[in-house]
Order: C-alpha cells, then structure tokens, then sequence
C-alpha cells in the first residue's frame, strides 16, 4: 500500500514523541491493523534511536524539578472536591440586650408575683437552660417574646420601604414587553407576506406582489460544419520513374506542401519548384525545397484556380539558396501534374418533411 507524506510525517512524529493523546491512540490503532504501517513506524523509531545515543545526557537544573512539583502539588490541590466549613455558633447575646424580665430571670433576685385569687392561673414556666445548653442550641430559631417596638410599629410604610425604584423598574419592564410584543408582530408579518411572495403571490394585494422575473436565455446554435474542399495532388518524378517529391495543394486556400520521397540534392545545390503554364509568360518560383522531410508554402493564392489547377509543377536543380534572378538555371529534373483527389462538399438540399 503506498502512504501519503501525511501518513509517514505521523509516524515519525509518533517515534519522536511529539503527538498529543489523540493523534497516538490513533497511530496505535493503525498500527494494529495494518503491519506495513507498523513496520514504518518501527523504521522511523530505529532512526531516531540511532540519533538519541549520538547525544549525551543533560541534567536539568534544579529549579525545573522545583517548578515541576510545584505545578504537581497545584494541580491535585484544585482537584480536591471543596470542604464545607462548619458553621461556628454565634456567641450568646450579652445581659444587657436581653430584655428586662428575662435578665430579672436570670439574674436570680426578682421578687415572684403574688397570687391574685381572681386572676387567672397563668402558665407553668419552662425550667431555664443553663448557659452551655444556651449555647448548644444558639444557632436554632429562637422566637420573640418581648413586646414590639411601639415607635417601629407605628412608623408609617413609606418610612420602611422606598418602592420608587420597584415601580420605575416595572413601567420600564411593561415598555420594553411592549417594544418587544410590537418586534414580534412586526417580524411575523414580514415573515409571512415573505412566504406568500414565494410560494403564493396571486394571494397578496397588487403592491405587495414581487415584480416579474424575466428571464433571458441565450440559445447557442452550433455553427455549420465548413465545406470540405477539394484537395489535390502532384506526384512528381524524372525519367527513370519513381516519385521524387508529392505536391499537395488545398483548393480553398491554396497552400501547397511538399514531401520529399526520393530525391538527394547534390552537394553545394537546391532543389527549386516552378509553376509552368501556358497562360504565363515565363516560369514562376514557387521557392526553395527545403532539406526536411515536408515544406509548406502559400505562394499559390495570388493565381487564378484555372492556372494553379492546370499547370505543371517542375523541379529544377540551382545552386545553394535557389536562383538568382527568378529565372530557372537548368533544365526540369522532375515534373507533374495536379489530380483531383477529393472533391469538394456539394451543398445538401434540405430534408421534405
């Protein structure tokens, strides 16, 4: 199998010792499963291991361990679930703030009431607690029984509580539930005439409907494949038989090619094509052959279909670089004439239904 740079970056990174705890447990599952991409891992190990004994030990200073145990102590230290703190009882309330008849209790020399004999039995009283119990049950609710505040009692509502900011914060409260109910209605409206413009529009009065899309489609109609145009060719040969070059001309754009079969310049000397024609007062140069294998002029669009179709293509020997003077320096050594070898595409008549 092969492994991307990716794969083999990850195992190296994993023999170095550089991923976190999830990309490890990850390479260890592919490790697991697939051998080929342990045996990289072990390569990347054995690599590495050679590079680990080439360096010597270093001991960290002390300071690092200093922090390191620091850092250990901190961090189990913020892991212990916190412990509640028990409650200290709140001290006993000094004799002094007691009231009057419970200090005269207290204290032990108060003078019991007589008894009236038409007066009611009052109630038996509670045996008082001793102070310790006092403070043992210090931290429950004990009741009130002394006699309310006459002053505080008769102190009007208004003295005790100032509810001008509890009816500001509530007008505010009821206009912001205003503003917010008139948000919602708003909202739900634009969000239905929206749905109705989509999906319904013939439902909606003639200014809410959305404008009607237009739209333009460009339709590409495929140009019509050129005409094929009639080709023609030229097998030019001397008199011992045997093609020595084969001209082909296009009949639309007149260019002509010429393919060198069997004909070997002499040394110091150039292959010249000419155009002989009846019509023509002198023979014209059609340019030098070149040494390649093909050469490709476009010297026959300035001639009349007649001339180029009906001539004789010859090849004369001149010295290097063609002539001189436009004029053919030796006589043909090879020669021909253009045959039609494709016709020209006749128009086809269009179909009857």
């Amino acid at each position: 199998m092969a492994y991307s740079d990716d794969h083999i970056a990850l195992a190296a990174e994993y023999a170095l010792g550089t991923l976190d705890a999830d990309e490890r447990a990850q390479v260890e599952t592919m490790m697991a499963v697939d051998e080929a991409f342990a045996a990289i891992v072990q390569a990347w190990a054995y690599r590495l291991g050679a590079l680990n004994q080439m360096v010597g030990a270093v001991e960290p200073r002390p300071i690092v361990w200093e922090n390191i145990r620091s850092e250990i102590a901190r961090t189990a230290l913020a892991q212990q679930p916190p412990v509640a703190a028990e409650a200290s009882p709140p001290p006993p309330p000094p004799a002094s703030e007691l009231p009057a008849s419970e200090a005269a209790e207290s204290a032990g020399d108060a003078p019991q009431s007589p008894v009236v004999p038409h007066a009611e039995a009052a109630p038996p009283q509670m045996p008082r607690p001793e102070p310790d119990a006092l403070a043992d049950v210090a931290p429950q609710f004990i009741p009130q029984v002394h006699a309310p505040d006459l002053a505080v009692a008769r102190a009007p509502q208004a003295a005790i509580v100032d509810d001008g900011n509890v009816i500001r914060l509530e007008s505010r409260v009821k206009r912001w539930r205003g503003i917010a109910s008139a948000a919602g209605a708003l909202a739900a409206a634009l969000l239905i005439t929206l749905s109705l413009q989509i999906f319904l529009p013939d439902a909606l009065p003639g200014a809410l409907r959305p404008a009607p899309r237009i739209q333009t489609v460009e339709v590409k109609i495929p140009a019509a494949p050129l005409a094929t145009s009639a080709q023609y060719v030229a097998l030019l040969q001397g008199q011992a038989g045997g093609p020595a070059f084969i001209l082909t001309v296009d009949g639309a754009t007149k260019n002509f090619t010429v393919r060198k079969v069997g004909a070997t310049p002499e040394p110091g000397k150039s292959f010249e094509l000419w155009l002989i024609s009846d019509k023509l007062p002198r023979p014209r140069s059609l340019g030098v052959i070149g040494t390649s294998d093909f050469t490709a002029r476009p010297l026959l669009a300035g001639y009349d279909p007649d001339v180029v179709n009906g001539a004789t293509y010859a090849v004369t020997v001149e010295q290097a670089g063609g002539s001189p003077d436009g004029n053919p320096h030796s006589a043909p050594v090879f020669t021909g004439k253009l045959i039609e070898t494709v016709p020209p595409a006749q128009p086809q008549a269009p179909a009857q239904k």
